[in-house]
């Protein structure tokens, strides 16, 4: 199962867990920030580090190498302007399942992933509320071209809004 089917049921705060590594701080914003997205399949735990790397020991396992289920994001400047970058493979390396099906479930369970990293940025968010003008990007990653792409998904601001709607709607 990668992480995108596990997200099909409703986003659980008290199922993840977030780890701040090196120099980073929950409310503080220094570049780099990048996170590693990963779960487990027999707990539905999602493991959230938050750090001026990427969590290689995190993604270094064989299932998590075969799955490919992880998510990587990191906060980029350009042109003056803080963006979001989130990196899925929808193909390469050794992984589980067709470029088409992985891109197709990785595209239905995204709004879960930026709620995700929303949630475990809550604090961040508040010191820092510019980074809801964010324009966050996509990377689909694949040797296949018609996959491989760069899709920009709007503002942080945006994504927050529809989740937040997301989370009443449930809760009625």
């Amino acid at each position: 199962m990668i992480i995108l089917d596990l997200l099909m049921v409703d986003f659980n705060p008290e199922k993840l867990k977030v780890v701040f590594k090196a120099s980073v701080e929950s409310n503080n914003l220094k570049l780099p920030r990048r996170y590693t997205l990963t779960h487990s399949d027999s707990t539905g735990d999602l493991f959230l580090t938050i750090s001026d790397d990427y969590d290689l020991k995190q993604i270094s396992s064989f299932y998590t190498r075969f799955m490919r289920d992880e998510v990587l994001a990191e906060w980029l400047m350009t042109n003056d302007h803080l963006e979001l970058h989130f990196y899925i493979h929808v193909s390469g390396g050794l992984l589980f399942g067709w470029a088409s099906m992985r891109d197709r479930i990785f595209r239905s369970h995204l709004p879960l992933v930026f709620q995700t990293i929303i949630h475990g940025e809550k604090k961040l968010i508040e010191n820092f509320p510019h980074l809801k003008e964010s324009q966050i990007y996509v990377h689909f990653q694949s040797k296949n071209k018609k996959y491989n792409k760069i899709e920009n998904f709007g503002k942080m601001k945006e994504n927050i809004v529809n989740i937040v709607k997301d989370e009443r709607k449930n809760e009625i």
